[in-house]
């Protein structure tokens, strides 16, 4: 599955110059360069050490980490969801995304002017919530009139979704963010439809001072506060920062790092954030060709990762053989598993664990 995180903020809030920073660095692995794929869309590796532990037992033509698809939205500005400046576009864009990565401006510096004339966190992330929240409004309002024509009918089922539609309406009418409505497993699935910018997770990236890492300061304290109690996630950077660390190789970076009191970019924090937030997972795959992190949710079956490689495998799904990057350690290669007996063969009911390496079965 394609993890794509939209990033959104006001003018001056240093969102374009991190996206630059993530998406232009020099490549971790020699085989799967950073790239951008659209002037506003580009693709980043996910950092995880297990690959190279895979590496040293089994050898391989190249290595590829899972991806994380960062997409630059275009700058919103209030009165977005009326079509103010690049309102519509800005909507459309963040509506095909997972997740919103909301950047928001932790630093004060008088050359570079903010669109309200004062650094206010909160404010900003005000704003931005409201015209999503407005935006959310019309959808949901649009989705109630829908219901209430298949109401009319009599229909028992008409009649459900016109309950649960207005329960929906009435909660972003009261202000609060779908993502905050008490759901049961089958209406979360339901609400998904509605296509609602405010059901998605939040993933706030406070950028802060050179002076203010790696901890921050009052202000990003003050969204870390608010995040906690939406249950979103907080990344703390600062763009100058990350966008010195893009031009220099992996090997350069580590003392520029430690002048900072960091131990690694900004970019492996936010990926990993952004799994938690989605409740995502890596399991992988390993051979002579390639060593390969495939990105699968948490809970998932075999079958369904399978088909994250391809429909296919999904469908002619036969069985799993599974083993652990411990038991490749352990025993220093896939035959020497498999004659200790730690080859697993697992069924269409195993629940996929993070970390397995997997060779499927199947059936065309």
């Amino acid at each position: 599955m394609a993890l794509s995180v939209g990033i959104v903020g006001l003018p001056n809030v240093g969102k374009s110059t991190v996206f630059n920073a993530l998406t232009s660095g020099k490549a971790e692995a020699a085989n799967y360069p950073f790239c951008t794929i659209d002037p506003n869309v580009g693709i980043v590796p996910v950092p995880d050490d297990r690959l190279a532990r895979i590496e040293k037992h089994i050898k391989t033509q190249k290595v590829i980490p899972a991806i994380v698809e960062i997409v630059d939205i275009a700058g919103l500005v209030a009165g977005a969801s009326q079509g103010e400046g690049l309102g519509n576009k800005f909507l459309a864009n963040i509506r095909e995304t997972n997740a919103i990565l909301m950047m928001v401006r932790c630093f004060d510096d008088p050359n570079v002017i903010h669109v309200a004339g004062s650094v206010d966190p909160m404010r900003d992330i005000d704003v931005i919530d409201l015209e999503l929240a407005l935006a959310d409004l019309e959808t949901a309002e649009k989705r109630v009139k829908k219901a209430q024509g298949a109401a009319k009918t009599g229909s028992k089922e008409g009649k459900v979704e016109l309950a649960f539609a207005e329960r929906v309406y009435n909660h972003l009418q009261a202000g609060k963010a779908a993502r905050s409505l008490a759901l049961s497993d089958d209406e979360r699935k339901q609400v998904t439809g509605f296509g609602l910018l405010t059901a998605k997770p939040v993933l706030y990236c406070c950028n802060v001072g050179e002076a203010d890492l790696p901890r921050g300061n009052a202000w990003s304290d003050a969204v870390r506060a608010r995040a906690q109690v939406e249950g979103s996630g907080v990344v703390i950077l600062c763009g100058k920062v990350e966008a010195e660390l893009a031009e220099l190789a992996p090997g350069d970076r580590a003392e520029l790092l430690a002048s900072y009191g960091l131990t690694e970019p900004a970019l492996a924090t936010l990926a990993r954030e952004c799994y938690r937030l989605l409740g995502l997972q890596s399991y992988f795959t390993a051979g002579e060709k390639e060593i390969r992190a495939w990105t699968v949710r948490k809970g998932a079956l075999g079958p369904e990762a399978a088909g994250v490689i391809h429909t296919d495998f999904e469908k002619g799904f036969i069985r799993a053989q599974v083993y652990s990057i411990a038991d490749l350690e352990q025993h220093g290669s896939e035959a020497a598993i498999k004659a200790a007996g730690k080859m697993r063969m697992e069924g269409k009911e195993y629940v996929v664990q993070d970390g397995d390496v997997m060779h499927f079965l199947f059936n065309v």
